[in-house]
């Protein structure tokens, strides 16, 4: 009977890390889009994980709250990039926003607020006189803003942006890019949190290409 027991745990055991080894494999063209093409990332000598977003996205500002928290997580090796989306009219003019407040060493403090005005205050910000009003009690003049807003560093940025958003062949947001050569969709992952645990097994997937 004893020896039963140790059979049937054995057994057990077994049947849980297959469960797990099953749950933990991702599949390509079900879980996540191999890019034709790979995107250039910030840092080569790091693993990134790009997130395609648009301030004025409900799904976006939904997921905020969970990939700031996660982001934080993220191992020495593993770099973290917001990339806002370029798909033209108010999205350019976001996109716009987030380098001019990167520009200014104001995004950190500032970026959960511009979404928190859009959706939960239901503001605009389309002209840049509304941005002003809006970033006045973050200690931001309008001429600092204006300065940075029409930077060649900024039109750079977004430039690069656009070539970005073409590079990852995206059509919605919010969506993951993992070392520039996965896109990882919220319709193809189901949930928020899928798309962090596709996320960190292609992560896993790069880490062991590397070091092979």
């Amino acid at each position: 009977m004893r020896a039963f027991f140790s059979v049937a745990l054995i057994w057990l055991l077994g049947s849980l890390a297959l469960v797990q080894a099953q749950e933990t494999t991702y599949q390509e063209g079900v879980h996540y889009v191999v890019l034709p093409t790979p995107a250039p990332t910030q840092d080569p000598e790091k693993i990134e994980i790009a997130e395609l977003f648009w301030y004025g996205c409900p799904h976006c500002y939904a997921f905020q709250p969970t990939i700031e928290e996660w982001s934080k997580t993220l191992p020495e090796d593993v770099n973290f990039r917001p990339v806002p989306a370029m798909f033209g009219g108010q999205w350019n003019t976001h996109g716009q926003l987030f380098y001019t407040l990167e520009s200014l060493g104001k995004l950190e403090e500032t970026h959960d607020a511009v979404f928190n005005a859009l959706h939960r205050e239901k503001k605009q910000l389309q002209t840049t006189d509304e941005m002003i009003e809006f970033l006045a009690p973050y200690g931001i003049t309008g001429e600092q803003f204006e300065r940075a807003w029409s930077s060649f560093g900024v039109k750079s940025r977004i430039e690069q942006a656009g070539r970005l958003a073409r590079d990852y062949r995206a059509t919605g947001v919010p969506c993951l890019i993992v070392n520039g050569k996965y896109r990882i969709e919220g319709k193809m992952a189901g949930t928020f949190e899928n798309m962090l645990k596709i996320a960190e097994y292609l992560v896993e997937q790069e880490r062991q290409a590397k070091q092979g």
